[in-house]
């Protein structure tokens, strides 16, 4: 009588999977790994939990081209919202400041926006999974730690404007590795003189 491998099956592909919101990429991969009882999985790249997208999810031989997908550019749509913060700089945190924006044209917000198109120095969020001393920042945000983090050199291709109504900015984005959306958002919001906030 055959067992089954407890370690899994040596099944080889990518799965794209259509991340909902909500969901860490790590337990969609667990997910995607349990269904296809595979011995070896990775993603090429994290979403937030907020996010939603195609995430690609390498099971076994094709972990080797995982780094590869890692290194490509990404395109994301977006949602900014003027005039408020939160402690995670995205909808789930706690609205922290608010301020008026009804000030702002559109023009004033396309010129602003426009400004961050090219190769530019960001600062990561301290709600990342970037770590120090191997703890995840995100971990010590929500121990109300934070600590001075570099910025790091990225590249905005493309910055399409869609809309800007009661305050909602919409864009269509498309940038390097390693760019973080909510920082984008931010940046563009001290840009404005107002706190901004990705929703």
């Amino acid at each position: 009588m055959s067992r089954r491998n407890p370690k899994g099956r040596d099944i080889s592909g990518i799965v794209l999977l259509d991340k909902d919101t909500g969901l860490s990429s790590n337990a969609a991969l667990q997910k995607v790994k349990r269904l296809f009882f595979a011995k070896k999985a990775g993603h090429t790249g994290a979403l937030d939990p907020l996010a939603s997208g195609i995430l690609p999810i390498c099971l076994g031989q094709a972990t080797k081209v995982a780094g590869f997908l890692l290194d490509d550019d990404k395109r994301y749509f977006v949602r900014g919202k003027l005039g408020e913060t939160s402690d995670t700089l995205d909808c789930e945190g706690e609205i922290i400041q608010t301020q008026p924006f009804e000030h702002l044209s559109e023009a004033e917000v396309i010129e602003a926006t426009m400004s961050f198109k090219g190769d530019i120095l960001q600062v990561p969020p301290m709600y990342s999974a970037l770590k120090k001393d191997g703890q995840p920042l995100y971990k010590l945000a929500r121990q109300g730690i934070e600590i001075e983090r570099k910025a790091r050199p990225v590249s905005i291709h493309e910055i399409n404007f869609i809309s800007y109504e009661n305050g909602i900015l919409t864009l269509d984005v498309s940038c390097s590795k390693g760019t973080y959306i909510r920082s984008l958002i931010q940046d563009i919001g001290d840009k404005l003189g107002l706190w901004c906030t990705c929703c």
